[in-house]
């Protein structure tokens, strides 16, 4: 049985008050596919459009949604934050920018969904800032990287 589907087959919040607190983690992964356009216009670290600094802006982006994940996802429940860290790199070969989010928490409920959607505002923000310039951009891929505490603890290889 799914854990947000009750007994008449309604959806339902997880009841997590029996449970312990505990300290979580989860990191999170997505990937922008860029073009040249763009990468011509990396100066030091980031990114600078007539919109501000783009990686800076995303990171920021980023950080205020794992607050709010909660807000946007209906079945999750509002928890607070130890952590939060969101970094952008640019593979400049590949034309690829890589955005991480780590979370961490002591609760009885994961933060997964925080890490997701921290990574996934982020790249967001990025393909806003960018678009004026092209819309040539892909956000190719949005994962679950690690989670420990709970049940079991998750890795991908």
């Amino acid at each position: 049985m799914l854990s947000h589907i009750d007994d008449n087959n309604n959806p339902t919040m997880v009841d997590v008050g029996y449970k312990e607190i505990t300290k979580r983690t989860a990191k999170a992964k997505a990937t922008i596919i860029l073009n040249q356009e763009l990468i011509n216009m990396f100066d030091g670290n980031d990114i600078k459009s007539k919109k501000g600094p783009v990686f800076q802006t995303a990171i920021i982006a980023g950080i205020m949604a794992v607050k709010k994940t909660y807000e946007l996802i209906p079945m999750c429940h509002p928890i607070g934050l130890d952590n939060c860290r969101i970094n952008v790199n640019l593979d400049k070969e590949n034309m690829i920018a890589n955005i991480e989010c780590f979370v961490s928490v002591h609760a009885k409920t994961g933060i997964e969904m925080e890490a997701l959607t921290g990574v996934s505002i982020a790249a967001l923000t990025i393909y806003d800032m960018c678009k004026a310039i092209s819309h040539d951009l892909i956000i190719k891929e949005i994962k679950l990287i690690e989670k420990t505490g709970g049940k079991s603890d998750f890795k991908r290889e």
